[in-house]
């Protein structure tokens, strides 16, 4: 079958290891299902598997691609939810000890079809393409759980999304305003700005630039670029809730400010299956459609992965079929 994949880790150069070509078809276990790919974002994440980092030498070559959409056997339309349990695991889908994600253990979606077990498969909202519908199994899950679960925000107080123009942080910014948050950003470009506010924020900064006053969150996803501005941007109390660090994990903690106005500092990975049937519903309920900034043929992957490398992205990037 087509496939776009990683045949080794490249720490230095991972595009060099992006190859665009044909795998093998899957086996079905029991217990699992076939799924027809449609459509499959990209995440930072398949970055990192073309690095190498959180998946073996021996797991090459692997199919890139987290999440995804597309159609079972019998013709019903799906949403793929990403997070991969032990069978014998019971609770929160994201502290199971052996949980695994798509590319990490087992083959993604960037390709014809892809094997999941049958409980990470939920209907498709009618309402959602396959392109739409195929960013909430990461990012827009990451973003709900993030904002709903982690940060304990409540409608009316305000929220600072660092970065905006991303995959998690545009979801964050769309589903903060219909929460009724708000809402926040710093972009690095007039167009980003301007996007975020299209999408529903209320007010956009440049990067570091001191708000007109204190937030009650801060949304990060972007790491050492920003934690200093994050830090410093918070109320006494406040939260920041981390889901990523695509600048170098490697910053300044700042942790007399964090101690001494008792701020706290939140990690958030991915969501649940629940989280994420919740997600599919509310974005029904509240009319809320993704914002895709391309929309590209798979066989044409690696320019998505160039742009997004580049920062040069304004949504999620998906490849279709």
């Amino acid at each position: 079958m087509f496939a776009v994949y990683a045949k080794e880790a490249n720490p230095d150069d991972p595009l060099a290891s992006l190859v665009v070509g044909e795998r093998p078809d899957p086996d079905v276990p029991d217990g699992w299902v076939r799924v027809s790919v449609k459509a499959a974002s990209l995440n930072m994440h398949d970055v990192w598997t073309l690095r190498g980092v959180g998946i073996k030498a021996e797991q090459f070559p692997m199919i890139l691609g987290c999440d995804g959409a597309g159609v079972l056997d019998d013709g019903t339309e799906v949403v793929l939810h990403s997070v991969v349990n032990d069978e014998s695991w019971h609770g929160d889908d994201t502290l199971d000890p052996k949980r695994t994600l798509l590319t990490e253990k087992h083959q993604g979606t960037f390709a014809d079809s892809v094997v999941v077990p049958a409980r990470n498969v939920l209907p498709k909202p009618a309402g959602l393409s396959f392109a739409e519908a195929a960013t909430m199994g990461t990012a827009w899950l990451t973003a709900y759980r993030m904002l709903f679960v982690k940060s304990g925000l409540r409608p009316g107080q305000t929220m600072l999304v660092q970065g905006a123009s991303g995959g998690v942080a545009t979801a964050l910014v769309q589903l903060g305003r219909a929460a009724g948050m708000r809402v926040w950003v710093t972009g690095r470009s007039e167009e980003k700005r301007a996007l975020a506010e299209q999408l529903g924020a209320h007010q956009s900064f440049e990067p570091g630039t001191r708000l007109p006053e204190r937030v009650d969150a801060v949304f990060e996803t972007v790491g050492k670029a920003t934690w200093s501005h994050s830090v410093k941007s918070l109320k006494p109390g406040g939260i920041i809730v981390v889901s990523g660090s695509t600048s170098g994990p490697d910053a300044n903690a700042e942790l007399q400010r964090v101690f001494f106005l008792q701020l706290r500092v939140v990690g958030s990975t991915m969501g649940t299956r629940d989280e994420l049937q919740n997600l599919l519903s509310y974005v029904s309920l509240a009319g809320i459609r993704p914002q895709i900034g391309a929309e590209l043929p798979l066989a044409e992957a690696q320019r998505g992965f160039e742009d997004m490398m580049k920062g040069a992205t304004a949504g999620k990037i998906v490849f279709t079929h």
